[in-house]
């Protein structure tokens, strides 16, 4: 048997957790430069508020249900994600981290009821993290996803076991929640009558694997409760990284934009020595906005490293010595980023002969302190000079809780 446990309103549960007076309030969070809204509260989707709506559209339906606005918080967001999946790898053998609210667990070998150890998972996720998650447990990966779609609106645990059961919950689950289906194969399916989870169950395989591919029949065997799907437990490395921000204002100044992607590229560095790799290539790209009037230009440039990097100071220098090849003034840059490829395992890594290993070790030292420090305090917390430090260019987040848990500055006053 396999648990999904799903944080519930993650985003959120994340900004309630230290502002109790949100409780039963319309709460959204937003994307990055507070353009959408990518996390809802369920009194926010009463108002009839939908993922991915721009915020102006409803701030006035907000502001009069008396419903609070938050800018997304992602230091926040990720340390909590942190203390919730360390708690729920002493519920299992195995454990997937499936995505920042997310998980998988294989529960075999657990002798206790299913029904009981669901309860469990919920009670000791909040007494130890305070937030709130919804647990489904059934035979394969697919029907647990389904299972915990069934959890989040009813009890919080829901459990499928026989194969009557199963098919009897599969008959009223919707084919567009199915795990894997988009809206495009949602609409396929119900173009051939299929509008239930059930009803795909029954197709004959062959028919099956021309409509949704192979992919598509594993996940029916899935449905039908044979696992095809393991634990995915060790996440392999990214083939390409990409640190890149939309402006919270229009850049003219070839220094500011120097600040810019002298963070980011630090920022892809840290991201390529957290999965232990290196990378041979960088590219820098700038560009304006194509969605307002006046004069566009972008432009992109590619620097190769005879030995694979992953120092920031080296990606810095080279993403600076591009900005100078491909910069044009006069224009109003919206947007700029760097892009790792030709990425390599550090196990890998071939030096040249010419190569000095004492700074090499030295570098190796520099960073981990660094990523030690930026981890623990939030990131940011220490950087490269070359990234200045008052940015009115930072992405706008005029609505951001503070750091409660990474910046002793901002922690929350009792009494």
């Amino acid at each position: 048997m396999y648990a999904l446990v799903d944080c519930n309103s993650f985003y959120v549960s994340c900004e309630r957790l230290f502002e109790p007076g949100l409780k039963n309030r319309p709460v959204v969070v937003l994307s990055n430069n507070d353009g959408c809204i990518i996390s809802l509260s369920k009194e926010a989707k009463d108002l009839g508020i939908k993922m991915g709506t721009p915020i102006y559209k409803c701030l006035p339906l907000l502001e009069s249900a008396g419903g609070s606005i938050f800018s997304s918080n992602y230091t926040l967001y990720g340390d909590l994600s942190s203390r919730v999946m360390n708690t729920l790898s002493a519920f299992a053998p195995e454990i997937e981290i499936y995505s920042i609210d997310e998980a998988f667990l294989n529960l075999k070998g657990i002798r206790e009821p299913l029904s009981d150890y669901g309860r469990s998972i919920k009670e000791i996720i909040v007494q130890h993290t305070g937030i709130p998650v919804s647990v489904g447990i059934a035979p394969t990966k697919t029907l647990a996803k389904a299972a915990n779609h069934h959890a989040k609106r009813n009890s919080g645990v829901s459990i499928l076991r026989t194969g009557e059961e199963i098919s009897q919950f599969l008959a009223e689950f919707d084919v567009a929640h199915i795990w894997g289906i988009g809206r495009q194969y949602a609409d396929l399916l119900r173009k051939h009558g299929i509008n239930t989870a059930l009803k795909l169950t029954e197709k004959d395989d062959a028919w099956i694997k021309k409509k949704l591919t192979i992919v598509g029949l594993r996940m029916v065997y899935e449905l039908r409760g044979k696992a095809c799907l393991n634990l995915e437990k060790d996440i392999p490395p990214k083939k390409t990284i990409c640190s890149s921000r939309s402006f919270g204002k229009l850049i003219t100044e070839k220094g500011e934009l120097m600040q810019a992607i002298s963070q980011y590229a630090s920022r892809a560095a840290q991201k390529l020595r957290e999965q232990r790799c290196s990378a041979s290539a960088l590219t820098l790209f700038i560009a304006t906005n194509p969605f307002k009037d006046g004069p566009q230009y972008s432009n992109a440039a590619t620097a190769l490293f005879n030995t694979a990097e992953n120092y920031s100071p080296a990606f810095i220098n080279a993403a600076r010595s591009l900005l100078n090849r491909i910069y044009m003034p006069g224009y109003n840059y919206k947007k700029a980023g760097i892009i790792l490829a030709d990425i390599i395992p550090d196990s890998s890594k071939q030096y040249d002969l010419f190569s000095s290993h004492e700074n090499i070790e030295k570098q190796g030292n520099i960073s981990r302190v660094m990523d030690s420090i930026n981890t623990r305090y939030g990131r940011n917390a220490i950087n490269v000079c070359t990234g200045g430090f008052n940015n009115g260019w930072e992405m706008r987040r005029e609505y951001l809780s503070p750091a409660y848990t990474s910046d002793f500055k901002q922690l929350k006053v009792v009494g």
